[in-house]
């Protein structure tokens, strides 16, 4: 059954945009993540352009972030004070994002802009995290010394300090907001949520204790996807709601589903599954760029200012 979707000017098959929310949102049950970083490259793969699919993704993150947050907060894991920080420096970025989405996208670059990021960033995350779970395995199965967890980082020795009580940490306010800062960006260019790049930078550039990293995360994710989407609604008109309330109503459904998978499956296991499927879909995209395309001219209607 075909929908059309009015700010995408397309027509697409409801239950295949259902599919693709559905799909993450299974992803975001069984490896914990957001989804920004595939359900954008997939929309693209369905044909939504570029601008639409990074503008409406973050509908969704919004929606599946929220969700998320509720229980942590329940079980007090959230460190408000961090979040803040971080989300400080994530409005600045996002601020900043939108200005450079603009400025390409009155040139026309933005959409080779958003692919190339896509390509550059799935692939370095998908390799990373392919090559840290083999080493995952290859260590579960000759148990030795564990690893020693470094008490002090270099963010001890910069100014401006703050205490966050939840986290146990007592650093320079700085390096969140720069953290914050970079997933800012990213929201606005790319249309994710940045959890795959901030999660690992508070865990190792922070040294915050894992188990509050995850609803600190999502805690600023909410805030700057949320006002992410308001700007592109308002300076880009590339928000479809049509499509983001189907990705919304696949991602729930998937979500559930995804929990019962994972929680049958090996952590390692659950990691190389999703770092094969990073690759893949960042090989597609890949070859999209260099293979000649079906159609060489595409006929665009420009509107008015």
């Amino acid at each position: 059954m075909q929908l059309y979707l009015p700010i995408a000017e397309v027509s697409v098959d409801i239950l295949l945009i259902l599919g693709l929310g559905g799909l993450v949102g299974v992803l975001s049950g069984m490896f914990g993540v957001g989804g920004g970083f595939l359900i954008t490259p997939l929309l693209f793969l369905a044909g939504i352009p570029p601008a639409v699919a990074v503008a409406t993704s973050t509908n969704q993150i919004v929606a599946s972030s929220f969700s998320a947050l509720l229980g942590h907060l329940r079980r007090r894991t959230v460190d408000i004070a961090m979040g803040s920080v971080l989300l400080a420096g994530g409005l600045i970025g996002s601020g900043l994002g939108i200005m450079v989405f603009n400025w390409l996208k009155a040139r026309g670059q933005v959409d080779l802009l958003v692919e190339l990021s896509y390509v550059l960033f799935l692939g370095t995350v998908g390799a990373m995290m392919f090559i840290e779970s083999v080493n995952a395995l290859l260590r579960a199965r000759r148990p030795g010394a564990r690893p020693k967890r470094r008490k002090h980082y270099w963010a001890h020795a910069l100014p401006l300090k703050m205490k966050f009580r939840v986290s146990g940490l007592y650093i320079s306010a700085i390096p969140p907001l720069m953290v914050g800062l970079s997933v800012g960006v990213l929201a606005a260019i790319m249309g994710v949520g940045g959890g795959f790049v901030m999660v690992p930078a508070m865990i190792y550039l922070l040294g915050m204790p894992t188990k509050v990293v995850i609803g600190t995360s999502l805690f600023q994710i909410i805030f700057v996807t949320a006002f992410t989407t308001m700007l592109h609604a308002v300076t880009n008109q590339t928000v479809d709601i049509a499509l983001a309330l189907l990705l919304i109503a696949g991602g729930v459904i998937g979500a559930q589903l995804g929990t019962r998978i994972g929680a049958r499956m090996k952590a390692e296991q659950l990691r190389i599954l999703l770092a094969l499927l990073v690759l893949a879909v960042c090989g597609q995209l890949a070859l999209g760029l260099v293979l000649r395309p079906s159609e060489l001219y595409v006929v665009e209607t420009v509107r008015p200012a």
